[in-house]
């Protein structure tokens, strides 16, 4: 019996805490739902619910790594290396927002390199760039917030996949727009009809407390999906070294998303 935990994440700088969300999924039932945590609470509560259960596994929806030529042009070779360098500098780079970063008034898009890494390139829904840390949709300040903290979870004894080889307990990058596509999440009435129709079997209070916000859904769909496929987790491949995804990390996606 594997637990399951989602956080739907936030790089605010302020008020971050109420739009952070944890949802725990066991045995395919929903337990917990919760937000008010901030960035490193949230991080604390994952690894002190995995260490009552060493079959957990913790998506997170924030970008593990940057695209490899970024890495290599900073001299980081390993997943471990950026994150160390993110604890140090996140927040410089972030008010900075100097090249290849952007989305701060008055600057433009860069064009150093590809602003994506090789696993965003392969889903048909292409999420935001992290280097894109203002305006609409932008995920780079959470990511580059995020980051550090898998410095936490490995520390911890954590795998980072697919930074590490796959073990217990196990951290995975989510995108939770693949888990519920299609679905108006700007809308509370799609949000509760989604959670309705797609797992009417979970209790009535946290579904209805999941459609309360686009955060909460997020956890809570998330959650529920990698626990539908709790099988796709238990049997991800060991990635060898050389291989790209060793430093740019990988979005988990469950097997049935490419057909």
């Amino acid at each position: 019996m594997t637990q399951v935990i989602a956080i739907d994440w936030s790089g605010r700088k302020k008020g971050a805490a109420e739009a952070i969300w944890l949802a725990r999924v066991v045995d395919g039932k929903i337990i917990d739902l919760e937000n008010g945590r901030d960035r490193q609470a949230v991080i604390d509560k994952a690894i002190e619910l995995a260490g009552r259960d060493l079959d957990t596994v913790v998506g997170l929806d924030f970008a593990f790594a940057f695209p490899a030529w970024y890495s290599k042009r900073r001299e980081w070779t390993s997943g471990r290396a950026v994150w160390e360098a993110m604890r140090e500098h996140a927040d410089v780079l972030i008010e900075a927002c100097e090249p290849p970063f952007w989305g701060r008034p008055g600057t433009k898009a860069q064009q150093l390199g590809d602003p994506y890494r090789e696993t965003e390139k392969a889903l048909a829904t292409r999420p935001k760039s992290v280097f894109q840390i203002g305006g609409a949709g932008a995920v780079g300040t959470g990511s580059l917030r995020g980051m550090r903290h898998l410095l936490d979870f490995s520390d911890a004894g954590f795998a980072i996949w697919p930074f590490d080889d796959p073990g217990w307990p196990l951290v995975v990058e989510i995108y939770p727009r693949l888990f519920a596509n299609g679905v108006v999440k700007s809308r509370h009435r799609n949000r509760r009809d989604y959670l309705a129709t797609r797992f009417p079997d979970q209790p009535e209070p946290l579904r209805e407390r999941a459609a309360g916000s686009e955060d909460s859904f997020d956890a809570t769909v998330s959650a529920l999906t990698m626990s539908r496929h709790i099988g796709d987790l238990e049997a991800l491949p060991r990635v060898e070294s050389g291989d790209g995804r060793r430093i740019e990390g990988a979005i988990w996606t469950p097997m049935e998303a490419f057909g």
